[in-house]
């Protein structure tokens, strides 16, 4: 199986896993990984890299929207692997490292499995190693404030709700928005298509996740990748009222 591998603007690409995103960012073979799926997505990863002429070594930094099992999941490995430093907002890095979990527990998921789709989703997550603690042992907050010196230039983005430490990545000059779990395109318990906050069980405080809309609304972009479902074009400040909106 190979990765699904999209480029989206230049030097920008969204690839999808088995269902989760991550965001290559390059520069020649240099790169800048945000997220990195599951567990069960390495191989997916791997290839991903080498699609855009790249590889685990030619990675600069991985990026961490949140520190889900599904999108953290190889960032430990490539730390310890390839001595890849790994980078979140600092109100992350207790949950990076496991200190704490902000996570949709079993009994939630079991609570919910008559909704569409949910029971589906749960088989997945087993297959996928989404159980799997892979916590990173020597996680880094960002250096500085503003855009980071790696490929892509991103800009993090506090976005708190989904997890306490939940950041998107702004691309200022090429109008993307990395938008991480805080607003996504789809999911496989949604019935529905386009801008969306994920179902609010997966959510750690509900109320932030829904004030953070207004933080990626008045980013400047109109180029949506989200950590689940495809890449949205228009104006970010619209998707993010659309998912205000179907939130209420």
């Amino acid at each position: 199986m190979r990765a699904d591998v999209r480029q989206v603007a230049d030097d920008t690409y969204l690839v999808h896993g088995d269902s989760t995103n991550w965001v290559l960012l390059t520069d020649g073979d240099a790169v800048t990984l945000v997220d990195t799926g599951y567990p069960g997505d390495r191989q997916l990863l791997l290839g991903s890299l080498a699609a855009v002429g790249s590889s685990p070594e030619a990675v600069e930094a991985v990026l961490i929207t949140h520190a889900h099992n599904d999108h953290l999941g190889s960032a430990e490995y490539l730390r310890a692997a390839h001595g890849t430093p790994v980078l979140l907002h600092e109100a992350e890095v207790p949950h990076v490292r496991r200190d704490l979990l902000q996570q949709v527990s079993v009994g939630t998921v079991l609570a919910n499995a008559w909704r569409p789709g949910v029971l589906r989703w749960a088989v997945h997550v087993l297959r996928s190693g989404g159980t799997e603690q892979h916590p990173v042992t020597a996680p880094e907050p960002f250096p500085t404030d503003g855009a980071l010196d790696l490929p892509g230039r991103p800009v993090p983005v506090h976005t708190p709700g989904h997890t306490d430490g939940h950041c998107a990545y702004h691309l200022p000059d090429a109008g993307v928005v990395i938008s991480g779990d805080a607003l996504v395109s789809g999911h496989a318990t949604s019935r529905i298509a386009g801008p969306q906050l994920l179902p609010g069980m997966f959510h750690h405080d509900l109320t932030r996740t829904v004030a953070s809309l207004d933080v990626l609304a008045a980013l400047d972009g109109d180029v949506l990748l989200p950590g689940h479902g495809p890449v949205h074009r228009g104006p970010v400040k619209e998707a993010a009222r659309q998912a205000q909106e179907r939130a209420f």
